[in-house]
């Protein structure tokens, strides 16, 4: 229910602001004059590099939103990709993009929760799946993603979370835009990911890059306004308007920031430095 009141809304309001690709999540800014196109290619090419994916490998996407990470690992490295995802609209999306670039052998979607998976991965990405999962369930999380991984294996979690200490959710937030939805301090992730038994072994912390996506989706957005009222309302109008210029705001001046966890089972499965991400 909660996925669906965000992400199955109308497929076309996304197309309105978000870039061609349709990454509904934090772009990678080398400047923050960067086009929104550049700054979200930018971010698929820094966690696949990121990722270390050999062909022929198995990688699984959790929350795979519209498809657009999973199609560009199969098609840039040659993997074999799942993508999962409970969002009915983002699902018959992600396999007709699938069908329609020729990929359907390398990458297979599934409309399905991630603790219904027993399969072995040598890869698992999730990006802007994490703030769903609900802090009661964060131990769950990092036990499954040690089940899922092969013991060569790796992961990569990319998530907003907060510089500060644990607080309540932002109400407004959590009553109209994201139900459920909460974004972690670094302390209450750190304690169910040792507890799993999977090794941090980088943390990245992306600073104003979301400030300047929100800044692009919030441009995009009220450019469109009258294609919005004709969809849905002024009181809708308004509502993700404050949605849009409030987040970007949170991240500019206050806590908000994203985290990327990359997780193993040893400490031998990446490399010593990171230059094969450069």
């Amino acid at each position: 229910m909660n996925v669906s009141h965000h992400y199955d809304i109308s497929d076309d309001l996304y197309d309105l602001f978000l870039d061609s690709k349709r990454q509904y999540s934090c772009a990678y800014f080398k400047n923050e004059n960067d086009t929104l196109e550049q700054a979200q290619n930018n971010k698929i090419h820094h966690i696949i590099k990121k990722l270390n994916i050999r062909p022929n490998q198995k990688v699984l996407d959790i929350g795979s939103g519209w498809g657009t990470l999973a199609l560009a690992i199969a098609k840039e490295t040659q993997a074999s990709v799942t993508g999962i995802t409970l969002s009915e609209n983002q699902f018959e999306y992600s396999k007709n993009k699938a069908k329609e670039m020729n990929l359907s052998n390398k990458v297979d979607f599934k409309l399905i929760d991630y603790r219904q998976l027993n399969e072995k991965f040598d890869r698992v990405v999730s990006v802007g799946m994490f703030e769903h999962v609900g802090r009661k369930f964060y131990r769950t999380y990092f036990n499954k993603v040690f089940k899922l991984l092969n013991e060569r294996g790796i992961a990569l979690i990319h998530t907003i979370g907060s510089s500060m200490p644990p607080r309540d959710p932002q109400p407004w937030i959590q009553k109209y835009i994201f139900p459920g939805g909460y974004t972690p301090s670094l302390s209450e992730v750190a304690n169910p990911i040792e507890n799993s038994g999977l090794i941090v072994s980088d943390i990245e912390v992306l600073r104003m890059h979301y400030a300047h996506t929100l800044r692009n989706w919030k441009e995009r957005f009220l450019s469109k306004k009258d294609i919005v009222l004709d969809m849905f309302d002024e009181k809708f109008f308004r509502m993700w308007e404050f949605y849009l210029a409030s987040c970007e705001m949170a991240f500019k001046w206050g806590d908000q920031v994203v985290f990327q966890f990359q997780l193993s089972k040893d400490n031998s499965s990446v490399p010593n430095t990171r230059d094969y991400i450069y």
